[in-house]
């Protein structure tokens, strides 16, 4: 299940969204032919990288910050940044450029305090912006919990875009990460399930001054949850190819 759009447009352009796409396909792209030695690339994440036993040991401070701009591959950069193109813009809408920057930060340090306090002596450096990304998305979730959200659905060879509330589709994610993160061996690398939870659950946190500010359960009840503005409408536009029809044999 992808999300690929929601149905919230945005008052004002992102530019602090798209800097940090930008941020973050750039720094990819730096580092993106160490890919072909592992040693070195080693290297380049135990420096830049956090890995929760430097920090428990006071080193490292930095990465708290420099790993959430760095990414274990394309496809891993890819998604992330799709995250953030499609509930960035609304965030940054209500809090405003320099509020977003700040609060886009400060669930990333969130998230990555909440990995390291999971696994404190792992070894296992730990690098993405999906624990900023996932602040984003909590904070996504208490303004606008029923807009709507158009996911892709993959099933075997069955291919359906459905649009859902927001509080469905991030909710199931929370709720993935969450029991995921339980399960899972934070010392044995993969996933980093406690840095998207505790980030998810940061940027719900930084967000509620901001709810509460526009009248908190009321702004609910006034809005009924969704987007306080008309949401966004998409046309699937049919193909200018032209199709061929079957011969029929006479």
């Amino acid at each position: 299940m992808f999300p690929i759009r929601d149905h919230n447009p945005s008052g004002r352009t992102p530019y602090v969204t798209y800097a940090l796409m930008a941020a973050n396909i750039g720094v990819f792209l730096a580092y993106a032919g160490l890919f072909a030695d592992q040693r070195a690339l080693g290297q380049f994440f135990y420096d830049w990288a956090l890995t929760p036993a430097r920090l428990t040991s006071g080193e490292g401070i930095y990465t708290l910050v420099t790993s959430m701009f760095l990414h274990g591959g394309l496809l891993h950069l890819a998604g992330n940044m799709l995250f953030l193109f499609i509930f960035g813009d609304n965030m940054e809408d209500e809090m405003g450029h320099g509020g977003f920057l700040g609060f886009y930060l400060a669930s990333g340090i969130g998230a990555a305090l909440a990995q390291a306090v999971s696994a404190p002596f792992s070894q296992v450096p730990m690098v993405g912006a999906s624990g900023a990304i996932a602040g984003v998305m909590g904070g996504y979730l208490l303004m606008f919990p029923r807009a709507r959200v158009d996911v892709l659905i993959i099933l075997v060879i069955i291919f359906r875009v459905l649009p859902v509330p927001a509080w469905l589709m991030l909710g199931v994610w929370f709720a993935i990460q969450l029991f995921s993160g339980v399960g899972a061996d934070p010392d044995a690398g993969g996933v980093a399930y406690w840095a998207h939870s505790g980030g998810f659950f940061v940027g719900l946190l930084l967000t509620l001054p901001l709810w509460l500010r526009r009248g908190g359960p009321s702004y609910w009840r006034r809005t009924h949850g969704e987007p306080p503005h008309p949401e966004a409408t998409y046309r699937w536009r049919p193909s200018r190819v032209p199709s061929a029809g079957r011969r029929r044999n006479r």
